[in-house]
């Protein structure tokens, strides 16, 4: 895998940046009370973290950033600006962490305190930006619409390419989103996910798109240092949607994007209890599948730890996630 030692050395160097300014990063955010607001539909148990810190998905996005830039600094400031398909998968983690931070802000400060922005129009937010990204891979990027297992050949999808990709990156937002809920679970679920993705990258010559999922795995690894139970900040909706949408162009850039739900098996099944409860709801007039959703807060109310639904949920994510990349490149 060309590229393997140095994309492992930028994950290191993206841990320290985030593990360095994570300490004075906290106290700017509790200077200007920037703290999560627990809403009444989460276990009682939430309410000791009223006031936590929030929208700390900043916290890994600037040495994200930052190393990504430096890195690739000849073909993002060289004649081939626009052509950079570095660029994607960059500004799907700053748009939907705009999109998450509006809303972080709005649950904070805003008219919505509490609530944040109402679901109609972050789910709108969200469609567009998917739009604009389904558009660049498929119309300036060209990438690879999908490959079967066993065939060096990609399908050709032709402009449903476009609404395919909108839908896997709108799901794959919202679902690490929903996944953003006990200290720690989002961090290291999604630090996985990137990491095989990563591999999958390196394994096909992608290398440039390898250093940036291993950038994101050491920034998040430096961010799980502070996150972790109990924990000093949350990422909000900044991380998580910004870390779900990237997950997902990622997945898209890659072509290989099929086995997706089971590399990140733990925000698909988060996703799809919401869905399930939800459409439970309304059939049946109020009726209920699961204690409560997202699925880890069910776990929580037949009184399992916060730490006991991480590392188990975490078992269960790796097996997903090292099952989904044999079978990426069964032959």
């Amino acid at each position: 895998m060309r590229g393997f030692s140095l994309a492992i050395a930028i994950s290191g160097i993206s841990f320290l940046l985030s593990t360095i300014w994570g300490e004075p990063f906290i106290q700017l955010l509790a200077r200007f009370n920037i703290g999560k607001r627990i809403k009444a539909d989460q276990p009682a148990t939430h309410r000791k973290k009223e006031d936590t810190p929030t929208m700390g998905g900043f916290m890994f996005l600037v040495p994200i950033t930052l190393l990504t830039v430096i890195l690739n600094a000849v073909s993002l400031f060289g004649s081939k600006l626009i052509g950079s398909s570095i660029l994607v998968p960059l500004g799907a983690l700053w748009a939907f962490a705009i999109i998450g931070a509006v809303d972080d802000w709005e649950g904070i400060r805003g008219s919505r305190r509490g609530l944040g922005m109402t679901a109609r129009t972050k789910f709108i937010l969200q469609v567009i930006a998917a739009f604009v990204l389904a558009y660049a891979m498929k119309e300036m990027l060209r990438v690879p619409h999908m490959f079967w297992p066993a065939s060096d050949l990609p399908l050709d999808f032709g402009w449903a390419y476009i609404p395919v990709a909108m839908v896997i990156i709108v799901g794959m937002a919202n679902a690490v989103n929903f996944t953003d809920g006990i200290d720690g679970l989002a961090s290291i679920i999604s630090m996985t996910a990137f990491g095989i993705y990563g591999i999958v990258a390196l394994i096909q010559g992608q290398v440039y798109l390898g250093r940036f999922c291993f950038s994101i795995v050491g920034a998040l690894a430096g961010f799980l240092w502070f996150n972790c139970n109990p924990a000093r900040l949350f990422m909000g909706d900044t991380g998580s949607q910004a870390l779900g949408a990237s997950l997902a162009v990622v997945a898209l850039m890659t072509g290989r994007w099929l086995f997706l739900p089971l590399i990140a098996i733990i925000p698909t099944a988060e996703l799809l209890s919401v869905i399930i409860q939800v459409s439970y709801f309304k059939l049946t007039k109020g009726k209920r599948v699961f204690k409560r959703t997202p699925i880890h807060h069910h776990f929580e109310e037949i009184n399992w730890t916060e730490s006991q639904i991480v590392i188990r949920f975490w078992i269960i994510e790796l097996v997903g996630a090292l099952l989904g990349l044999s079978l990426t490149f069964i032959r």
